[in-house]
């Protein structure tokens, strides 16, 4: 009895003992879950995005900027070709002219909008703002103004004072009863002559952008008929007596008013001061000499004859018709007098 008391108690023990190992593996199995799972909690998380490969690229943004910056210069580009070729010679020259820099252009701009104060406006519209068309020099002479504000010294050929041909205040013959037959006679024929040619010149469209280029005055020496140059006309190509085709038009009419009257002409040839290079061995006065030479073999040409010419004269830049501003184009101009007899 009482060794199966002792075996009984042993069994007992082991039991005991077996229990607690197993409650003791698994509070240690417990806390090693609860460590990893601590350790777990306190673990960053990353995220990896992977992008396939694809057709994202073509469906972006940039290239439809590209190709409308190409077909914008296109336009531009085509558009322009067809008005070079609807337009004619004389209006390319006077685009062309337009765009010149004002370095080459000396632009003198008018009074026709705004104030002339510091913060004064300026019309597109005014032909005086527009780039000179013409200079005294060649192609292979073109001189560079030296001033924006307008020439410099050196510019004029000269700068006498004696070579004014202004309106006489009192006309031979003015008032009706007074004068010599002779100079009722020179009366009658002058105001038939500018009225004739003022009549041809609004009659026909033809002269309808120059007609108001043509300037007739009476002076002491007879009746004065000027060709006016103007931004975008002139009688003559820069730097030399070539006559325009508008320019020989305009002066063929005045040509047929004059072959029929008895009186002497005189001739006289203007210039604007834009000179010549220095080492050039032409000069103002010899342009405007041979503009009005010129002009002398044209309406002779034209039927009126060698004998009616009196004086063929060139004044160079001495007699301007804007005294402020010397190089203005409308400086350049051909008087054509039709002296009293």
């Amino acid at each position: 009895m009482a060794e199966n008391d002792k075996t009984a108690e042993a069994a007992t023990d082991d039991a005991a003992a077996a229990a607690a190992a197993a409650a003791a593996e698994t509070a240690a199995a417990e806390t090693a879950a609860a460590a990893a799972a601590a350790a777990e909690a306190m673990r960053p998380i990353i995220r990896k995005i992977i992008v396939e490969d694809g057709h994202a690229g073509a469906h972006g943004g940039a290239w439809k900027i590209a190709l409308a910056d190409m077909m914008t210069a296109m336009m531009a580009f085509f558009l322009l070709m067809w008005l070079l070729g609807a337009s004619n010679e004389d209006k390319r020259k006077s685009v062309a002219d337009y765009f010149r820099p004002a370095s080459h252009s000396q632009i003198a701009f008018g009074e026709l909008a705004g104030s002339n104060g510091l913060f004064g406006g300026k019309s597109i519209i005014d032909t005086d703002g527009f780039p000179f068309t013409a200079k005294q020099s060649a192609l292979l002479e073109r001189l560079t103004p030296q001033a924006q504000g307008g020439p410099a010294e050196s510019f004029g050929s000269s700068k006498e004072e004696n070579n004014k041909d202004g309106p006489s205040e009192q006309d031979p013959g003015k008032e009706s009863g007074t004068g010599t037959p002779s100079q009722k006679q020179d009366k009658e024929n002058f105001d038939k002559l500018e009225k004739e040619i003022k009549q041809k010149l609004s009659e026909s469209k033809q002269f309808e952008k120059v007609k108001d280029q043509v300037s007739i005055t009476r002076d002491k020496d007879g009746l004065r008929i000027e060709v006016i140059d103007k931004a975008d006309f002139a009688m003559y190509s820069s730097g030399t007596a070539d006559m325009g085709p508008k320019a020989a038009a305009l002066l063929t009419e005045v040509a047929k008013s004059l072959k029929p009257l008895p009186n002497k002409l005189a001739i006289r040839g203007h210039t604007d001061s834009l000179g010549f290079p220095p080492e050039s061995i032409r000069n103002n006065w010899t342009l405007s000499t041979e503009r009005a030479d010129a002009t002398r073999q044209f309406m002779q040409g034209q039927g009126i004859g060698a004998n009616r010419f009196s004086r063929i004269e060139g004044v160079a830049d001495t007699n301007p018709n804007v005294p402020n501003n010397p190089a203005d184009p409308r400086n350049r101009r051909v008087s054509i007098t039709v002296l009293n007899q």
